[in-house]
C-alpha cells in the first residue's frame, strides 16, 4: 500500500472554522505533494489533549506505516501542551514519518529544527496558560463590577458593549470555549453565541 501525505487541521470550538488554515494548506499540496496521496484530517476539538476523534484516526494511520508525511498549519494545531507534543515529536521522529508546520518552518530532521519545535511546543503551553488566567481575572473584574455571573435572567434583553464584543471575538479566535468567553465578559451564552454569529455574517 502506498504511504500518503496527513493533512491535520484543528479548532477549538465548534463555534469556529478551518477557513483560514485551508488556503496554506491546499496551496503546500498542489506545490510539494507530487502525486502522493494526500488524506486530511480535522478536529473541532481543545488543544489541551491528544484525545481527539481526528488525530486519534491519524495516529492510528501512522503506526499502521501509512503515513509518509504530517503536515499542519501551525504546530499549536496539533496541541497546546509542551508534554503531548514533545512526545509526538519523538513518536514521529522513531517512526521516521516527515513533518512540516507551514507557518513555523519545523524541521524534525536537523538538530536545530527539533529544538525549534520543543520550544514552540512551551509556547504553545504558555500562551494557553496566560489565556486561561485572561479568563479568570475578566471574571474577577465582572465579579467586581457587580455584574451577575453565569449571564443575564431570562427574557431580558442585554446591551452587548463594544468592548464586550472585541473582548468575545478576541477570545473565540484564540479558540476559548462559549461557556468560558461567558464567564469572561458576565454574559450569557445565548448572547455569546448570537455575537459570534453576527460576526460570522459580516464576514
Amino acid at each position: 500500500m502506498q504511504r500518503f501525505i496527513a493533512i491535520y487541521l484543528r479548532v477549538s470550538t465548534r463555534q469556529q472554522d478551518t477557513r483560514s488554515q485551508e488556503p496554506d494548506l491546499k496551496r503546500w499540496v498542489e506545490a510539494y505533494a507530487d502525486g502522493v496521496p494526500v488524506k486530511w484530517y480535522q478536529d473541532k476539538f481543545t488543544g489541551k489533549t491528544m484525545d481527539r476523534p481526528g488525530w486519534r484516526r491519524l495516529e492510528a494511520d501512522m503506526i499502521a506505516g501509512n503515513v509518509s508525511k504530517i503536515v499542519v498549519w501551525r504546530l499549536d494545531r496539533l496541541g497546546r501542551t509542551a508534554a503531548g507534543l514533545t512526545a509526538l515529536f519523538e513518536d514521529i521522529q522513531r517512526r521516521h514519518v516527515g513533518f512540516e508546520a507551514l507557518k513555523d518552518k519545523v524541521d524534525l530532521s536537523a538538530a536545530a529544527g527539533r529544538l525549534m519545535a520543543n520550544v514552540l511546543a512551551s509556547v504553545a503551553a504558555y500562551e494557553n496558560e496566560v489565556r486561561s488566567e485572561r479568563i479568570r481575572a475578566g471574571r474577577a473584574v465582572a465579579l467586581a463590577n457587580g455584574k451577575r455571573w453565569g449571564g443575564s435572567k431570562r427574557g431580558r434583553r442585554v446591551k452587548v458593549t463594544g468592548e464586550q464584543i472585541a473582548s468575545i471575538r478576541r477570545l473565540s479566535l484564540e479558540g476559548t470555549k462559549v461557556t468560558a468567553i461567558a464567564r469572561a465578559t458576565g454574559l450569557s451564552r445565548p448572547t455569546i453565541y448570537n455575537v459570534l454569529g453576527a460576526a460570522s455574517a459580516v464576514y
